[in-house]
């Protein structure tokens, strides 16, 4: 049976179907439907948010909040992260300015930010990677000094709190992720997040088309709308996020036992934070065992991930400015299968493989 890097999580079938029911009933499909609005309230509450906008995924997430903050300019990002990071803001016509990441967190090192501002700075766009929050109090620092506006991509940071609040209510405006492989989806789906009324206001009007009503039109919009089918998705998982939390850090915990002994480093976790174990991200010594280590997990059937990779200043679309950090960082970096149902034995699979491997490099 092979091991994947994760498995979406499903809950009881009959759960759906009673969602799913209720949407035959009512033959309300989309359009702010009784199920998203129910979900919105839902992820609210249990985020600990005031402005939550559920969209139909985490880069249409990301391409609002850019436009709701009217971004024309540079803005300062991280190259380790998916791409949906950069290629969002050279969508929106904005140039991605790199700054190198911490090498102990692998997010955006703060103390390069300031170097890095120009006249046409206007935000900074950071990553909690892997959940792990950014220094959101130095960042937010150098934006008030040089008045610049924040966007986090949270994509993987779905319940992680730093200082017993959620790490959404950091920056301008926080984006989610709610794809399948996400520890919270909605098949597919992303939200939106900022504690500002005006922004609130704008997103809520960007995301369907810019409607004002039927016949009016508030704006310039796109269609960011998701519906009662990946909202009933929603409802179902959410109830069990606490449990699936738990689950994947018993899994990381035993990772972490079995593997302490090998030349494998873990990203350090920012303090202060309640983590929620969304990956197994290790780092390699070099990316030649790297390979070597993934070649063998793969002749078992097991499926780890790159993740990320390539650095995004790399990318063919950029300027490919240094970040030797990051560049070192994304060629040795390798994401552990970690999932609800992962089981012990199967963790014990996948370890066993990773020692056999780095021993026949000392041989």
């Amino acid at each position: 049976m092979n091991i994947n890097v994760t498995k979406s999580f499903l809950p009881p079938l009959e759960d759906y179907v009673e969602y799913l029911t209720g949407i035959w009933d009512r033959v309300h499909l989309t359009n702010a439907g009784p199920l998203v609005v129910e979900l919105e309230k839902q992820l609210r509450e249990y985020l600990g948010v005031k402005h939550l906008f559920f969209v139909n995924n985490g880069t249409i997430a990301l391409q609002i909040a850019i436009k709701a903050l009217e971004l024309k300019g540079e803005v300062l990002t991280t190259p380790f992260s998916y791409v949906a990071t950069t290629s969002s803001l050279v969508w929106e016509g904005c140039t991605p300015v790199f700054v190198d990441i911490d090498p102990e967190t692998l997010c955006i090192d703060p103390t390069l930010l300031e170097a890095a501002i120009t006249p046409r700075t206007v935000a900074i766009m950071a990553t909690h990677v892997y959940g792990n929050p950014c220094d959101v109090e130095a960042i937010e620092a150098i934006a008030k000094r040089h008045n610049l506006r924040v966007i986090y991509d949270a994509a993987h940071a779905f319940g992680v709190t730093y200082k017993d609040n959620s790490v959404l209510n950091y920056g301008d405006i926080s984006t989610l992720s709610f794809h399948a492989t996400k520890l919270f989806h909605t098949v597919e789906g992303g939200a939106i997040v900022t504690d500002n009324d005006e922004l609130a206001h704008k997103i809520s009007y960007m995301r369907n088309f810019g409607h004002n009503g039927p016949e009016a039109f508030w704006g310039v919009g796109v269609n960011g709308k998701s519906s009662e089918f990946h909202a009933a998705m929603g409802l179902c998982v959410l109830p069990r996020v606490d449990e699936l939390i738990r689950r994947r850090k018993e899994i990381s915990e035993r990772y972490d036992r079995l593997l302490a002994d090998t030349p494998l480093a873990r990203p350090r976790i920012h303090e202060h934070t309640r983590y929620n174990y969304s990956y197994y991200p290790t780092l390699l010594p070099s990316e030649e065992v790297l390979l070597q280590v993934r070649d063998a997990l793969n002749a078992r059937d097991i499926t780890p991930r790159r993740y990320f990779y390539p650095s995004l200043n790399t990318l063919d679309y950029t300027n490919k400015q240094p970040a030797p950090v990051s560049e070192s960082a994304s060629v040795r970096a390798l994401c552990l299968p970690l999932y609800y149902d992962l089981t012990d034995e199967q963790v014990d699979r996948v370890c066993a493989v990773i020692h056999e491997s780095l021993a026949q490099l000392h041989q």
